[in-house]
């Protein structure tokens, strides 16, 4: 029985991470990414300690709105910047930081789910 869930046609899902990039809808990105339903940005932070509040300009203006912002720190769960959290709360998004390869699965269920989510993943190498 297969169990993939039904992805909307123009919808973006991540296949695959590491090797310093991912796989989203069967086309390779370097680097890390805002991964939105509609689209794929590149995301200029390296490491998560390059993570700064202008990288997520794109998530915080993106029309229609995003609920839920899920962070991909790399390898594991780190502290997000209070500066950052705080912009994220008055912009009514919401937050939920994991690793990279957690937050492309969680990301995959929510947009199957026509959810307004996006993901900001660091790469992995």
């Amino acid at each position: 029985m297969d169990v993939t869930p039904l992805v909307p046609r123009g919808r973006q899902i991540i296949n695959s991470y590491g090797a310093g990039g991912f796989l989203v809808s069967g086309e390779r990105y370097e680097g890390s990414l805002l991964v939105f339903p509609e689209r794929v940005i590149g995301f200029a932070p390296v490491r998560w300690e390059d993570l700064t509040l202008d990288h997520l300009h794109d998530v915080i203006t993106t029309d229609p709105r995003v609920e839920l912002l899920l962070i991909g720190c790399g390898p594991a769960i780190k502290p997000l910047n209070s500066d950052i959290r705080a912009a994220l709360r008055e912009a009514r998004i919401g937050i939920d930081l994991m690793d990279t390869g957690a937050a492309c699965r969680t990301y995959n269920v929510l947009m199957a789910e026509d959810r307004r989510v996006a993901a900001a993943v660091i790469a992995l190498d």
